[in-house]
């Protein structure tokens, strides 16, 4: 069988470092934020050029807690995509916010700022791009757009850890970004972990203190903040990470290339765009296919695992019916959902696999010998 993903492969390739990681925790009884953390989040804030990161249990809180430190409250709104994790949407309906949606590029599947200036209102206070997939949404007319409007730009950077775009780190464009550590991420934890990042002290402040209880000091509660600490055994764990993630991703996008030539000039499928200006790092590898759940299906059977991100635009989905939308509203979206199916790739994938992933999609789940 080919895993869509192999948790088990990373953990036994730097088994050692994560175990003398975890032990030294315990050792220490820092369990909850703690010296691994404070490290791991000075490590991380230097990977993404910015100068501030604060670590917290999930990417939703993460982002979350950007919008809070953003001054995003009840009747504002908040424009981002239907296209990605229900997540993005989640952490808007948290402040009180309204989620405004604007439709996606067919190409990078990102935002489409084309779509952008006619959803702003009165009302907006924040625009939240989403860089879906480990690729970056076009950021300069984002930010011209956001700068003409006077309106904050918080990334959603859940999935493009190490992302660029026109040279710039994923995290480092916005006002302050969200990135998730939820295990499957390129850089995944032991469980639950997210961080936000930003270049603005007084948000940094406000964080932090938002992220443990609204506390300035041990007790002294100033505003009405959150449980959203991240564990020290995580912070180890991903400190032990983020040292090999530069050459998990390399190897990521060397998967991609190779999937990108088995894949070239198929008439079934039609295989992500690589955008010039931009680093791509693969979180996934979505194709696009109108029989893609035929693919699918013939993957299975092949004994192939493959994902789906995301079947059902959020606009569509039962939980947010209260947003008043209907099939239609965002076509780019809701066509792209029924197209897109992620096939396996992670690190320590092989070359012989993604040739057998490649061809079993090419040829109706038959897998050619080598």
């Amino acid at each position: 069988m080919i895993p869509f993903l192999d948790l088990k492969a990373q953990y036994q390739s730097i088994k050692p470092e994560i175990d003398a990681a975890v032990l030294g925790v315990l050792g220490s009884t820092q369990y909850i934020l703690g010296d691994e953390v404070a490290a791991f989040e000075r490590e991380f804030a230097a990977f993404c050029n910015v100068k501030h990161a604060i670590a917290v249990n999930t990417g939703t809180s993460a982002l979350h807690l950007a919008l809070l430190a953003a001054g995003i409250g009840p009747g504002d709104e908040v424009i981002t995509v239907p296209f990605t994790f229900v997540a993005t949407v989640s952490a808007i309906c948290y402040t009180g916010a309204k989620p405004v949606f604007v439709d996606i590029d067919p190409v990078t599947m990102c935002m489409d700022p084309t779509k952008l200036e006619a959803a702003i209102t009165s009302r907006t206070k924040a625009i939240m791009p989403v860089h879906l997939y480990g690729q970056m949404a076009d950021m300069d007319p984002i930010m011209e757009i956001a700068k003409r409007h006077n309106i904050p730009v918080i990334e959603d950077a859940c999935q493009a850890h190490g992302a660029e775009y026109k040279g710039k780190r994923a995290g480092s464009i916005g006002i302050s970004a969200g990135f998730s550590f939820y295990p499957g991420k390129n850089l995944g934890a032991c469980g639950e972990g997210g961080i936000v990042v930003t270049n603005d002290d007084k948000q940094m402040e406000t964080m932090r203190m938002l992220r443990d209880w609204g506390q300035s000091e041990r007790y002294h509660h100033v505003m009405k903040g959150f449980n959203y600490r991240m564990d020290g055994i995580q912070g180890a764990i991903l400190r032990v990470k983020l040292r090999h993630l530069e050459n998990w991703t390399e190897s990521r996008r060397s998967r991609a290339k190779l999937y990108d030539a088995g894949l070239a000039g198929s008439t079934r499928v039609t295989p992500p765009t690589q955008v010039a200006d931009r680093r791509h790092v693969y979180h996934v590898y979505a194709v696009r296919s109108p029989e893609r759940d035929r693919i699918r299906e013939e993957l299975t059977k092949a004994n192939i695992q493959s994902g789906l991100h995301y079947p059902i635009p959020v606009h569509l989905q039962k939980a947010h019916e209260d947003l008043g939308h209907k099939v239609g509203d965002f076509p780019v979206s809701e066509k792209v959902a029924s197209e897109v199916l992620s096939l396996p790739i992670f690190p320590e994938m092989t070359d012989e696999q993604v040739k057998t992933v490649a061809d079993a999609v090419n040829n109706g789940g038959q897998r050619i010998a080598a």
